[in-house]
């Protein structure tokens, strides 16, 4: 009898029946990371433009989650990446001052194209720099990365929480299509995609892969009821918009302002964040390529897409059924992948580009020259292995993981379709920044995103990327 009444005890416990012994307890913070004026801002070609006016601020937000025995931190800087020997150096950072381990903290970045590299300045940051001293910017974002936790930690208090989420299909295209004619890539090769094709080019056939319409959210308040976090997620790259000189947080930022107020969450006692994180955007932005194009002012389209995100999102959050406590786990692990290398025919090719007049035209691409310095210097400086970081955590019957590239939507669909979870979504650019992650299927399409260099490991990573997830996530799920 004692056994019978051990095992039920133990079984009400694993399904959270006997919570009310537990406190569930959330606390977030924001902090500012704007560089100085002057430094590179990049995601775009050519030399990095110098920062000359601060349009918005940027930010990291932090999240931390608190179920009585396990402690979770979520982190979203607005960056292009965060690289993962500064995601690292952070992540020490955030166990020794806030307590919390290494492989219960999340550090993603939302891939702003209008702020500083945390890669190094100029074109350091396409080189092997993963066993050299931090910079001064990496050093600062370091320090802010584990004071935004340790803020956070302050502001715990306790809480309920909830999920939600809800399609939105018109603002996410994907931006590879398919072509008629195939077109010759900087490395010399043919590609049968074209990322960015132009608007009703008539070599069109039809987009390469899906778009991921969904944003998922988790929403966090007081046990009375006073918001304090949204921790959203949507597979769209960023909007663009901003003057090349500008420091702007893209509409992350502008999504943050907008549902703090939505919400009637400016001046409450209790701090608010928004936060909105990258999913699985790699093959998608918000350009529609099948129609002609549309004219905007600077930032009036990504106030026009982050406002309707939000309004949508407050309309979803009041249907959000909170929980007072839920179970929250996490797994971590080191995956080791191939580092690409030219072969001999791409070599040959950039041979030939080496030796080519800069004053004629091109021989296969504009970009021909970009590239071939970009594969001089990862033929000379990359290793022929790296390890990745991958982390599948639970928040109740919620999934997420995360991913240190910029992710394919099909990747993301995949993990949603197969992954054990109620709700699932992946946080791309996480934990480090290694490049796009084309599937096979996609690599054998071709296109800039599988062009070396854009792509750094073997053709199958997401395979195996995925894989691994599953089997964490199974874990995950079976463990009491």
């Amino acid at each position: 009898m004692k056994g019978i009444k051990w095992m039920l005890l133990s079984l009400l416990f694993s399904q959270g029946l006997l919570a009310q012994d537990k406190v569930f307890k959330a606390g977030a913070s924001r902090l500012d990371v704007t560089p100085f004026l002057g430094a590179g801002i990049v995601g775009n070609y050519g030399t990095p433009p110098p920062a000359e006016n601060i349009h918005d601020p940027l930010f990291v937000k932090a999240l931390v989650l608190d179920d009585g025995s396990t402690r979770l931190a979520f982190v979203v800087v607005d960056n292009l990446g965060i690289y993962a020997h500064v995601a690292a150096k952070a992540k020490e950072q955030v166990a020794a001052d806030a307590g919390i381990p290494v492989d219960q903290v999340l550090i993603s970045a939302t891939h702003t194209h209008s702020g500083p590299s945390t890669g190094g300045q100029g074109e350091l940051r396409r080189g092997w720099n993963y066993d050299k001293p931090l910079d001064e910017y990496q050093q600062f974002m370091v320090r802010k990365i584990a004071d935004a936790v340790s803020v956070a930690v302050q502001n715990l208090r306790p809480a309920r929480i909830g999920a939600g989420a809800f399609l939105k299909p018109e603002h996410v295209f994907n931006r590879r299509w398919r072509v008629k004619k195939q077109v010759t890539s900087p490395l010399g090769f043919l590609d049968s995609a074209v990322m960015n094709p132009g608007h009703q080019n008539p070599n069109l056939l039809e987009p390469a892969g899906p778009t991921d319409p969904e944003i998922s959210f988790l929403a966090v308040e007081t046990t009375e009821g006073t918001p304090i976090a949204v921790f959203a997620n949507y597979s769209l790259h960023y909007i663009g918009g901003v003057p090349s000189h500008d420091i702007s947080a893209d509409y992350y930022g502008v999504f943050a302002k907008k549902i703090e107020k939505l919400l009637h969450a400016e001046n409450q006692a209790i701090p608010f964040v928004g936060i909105m994180s990258n999913g699985t955007s790699g093959d998608i932005n918000n350009i529609n390529f099948a129609e002609k194009a549309e004219k905007y002012p600077p930032y009036a389209k990504m106030e026009l897409v982050a406002g309707d995100i939000a309004n949508s999102l407050a309309a979803a959050y009041r249907t959000v059924e909170f929980k007072e406590w839920v179970r929250l786990k996490a797994k971590s692990t080191q995956l080791k992948l191939q580092v690409r290398k030219a072969d001999e025919a791409l070599l040959q090719n950039m041979e030939k580009i080496k030796q080519h007049q800069p004053a004629d035209p091109p021989l296969f691409h504009r970009l021909e020259s970009t590239y071939l310095d970009r594969v001089t210097i990862h033929e000379r400086e990359f290793p022929d292995n790296i390890t990745i970081v991958l982390q599948a955590f639970s928040i109740g019957d919620v999934g997420i993981s995360s991913i240190p590239f910029e992710v394919f939507a099909e990747t993301g669909l995949e993990l949603k379709e197969k992954v054990p979870f109620k709700k699932v979504f992946t946080v791309g650019i996480a934990n480090g920044y290694w490049g796009y992650l084309p599937t096979p299927r996609q690599h054998r399409l071709g296109g800039y995103e599988t062009w070396l260099t854009s792509n750094k490991v073997q053709k199958d990573a997401t395979e195996r990327i995925v894989s691994r997830l599953l089997a964490m996530f199974s874990e995950l799920k079976d463990s009491k």
